[in-house]
């Protein structure tokens, strides 16, 4: 399995991205040393891609894989990428508050500490769907791992689409996210471009 081992911060300095997107509060103290040069049009869609890419934690195929479905499905193709993004089961923990940051649910869903609608599910790329039930195993839910990261992600805020009951580590899907409700700072419309030449 690929591993992304670029540190979290300096690419975030490189991609000109606020680390809090990423459920990090630390802050670069450092200057990124770039040359005043004019970025080209695919130089700057290259960067909305990687910056989509590593916002979720996608790599490459996936990522591409996804930009597949989405272009098959009705609608903006760009729109459709970044819903299908938000939908994967490793995301919809993170907004929900199960977890710190997005690689850390997906380590969680990766040790089978999620149920969905009851069953456990390992896979952090399954997609939801509306009416989905997404809750913390019962055994797992006492541990003092669960209380520490609620402590943190207590007075973060749940997206419109997800309801959640923090104290049960339980909650569910109300309905799809619309791209409006979607806070990434992404122009899926440079990556549309690139990926249609």
């Amino acid at each position: 399995m690929a591993v992304d081992r670029v540190p979290v911060l300096k690419r975030c300095r490189s991609l000109g991205l606020d680390p809090v997107y990423l459920g990090i509060d630390k802050k670069s103290n450092r200057e990124l040393k770039r040359a005043n040069r004019k970025v080209s049009e695919y130089g700057m869609q290259l960067r909305e891609k990687q910056k989509a890419k590593f916002i979720y934690g996608v790599l490459e195929k996936p990522f591409r894989n996804y930009y597949a479905k989405a272009d098959k499905m009705g609608g903006q193709t760009g729109e459709n990428l970044m819903i299908m993004l938000e939908r994967r089961l490793d995301n919809v923990v993170f907004r929900m508050g199960f977890g710190r940051t997005r690689r850390e649910t997906r380590q969680i869903v990766d040790h089978k500490h999620i149920l969905v609608n009851g069953k456990c599910v390992n896979i952090p790329s399954y997609l939801v769907k509306a009416g989905d039930v997404i809750e913390v195993k019962e055994n797992k839910k006492s541990s003092a791992r669960y209380k520490e990261i609620l402590e943190v992600t207590g007075g973060r805020l749940i997206p419109a689409w997800l309801d959640v009951d923090q104290e049960n580590l339980k909650g569910s899907v109300k309905a799809l996210p619309t791209r409006e409700e979607i806070d990434v700072p992404v122009n899926e419309m440079l990556i549309v471009e690139l990926y249609s030449k």
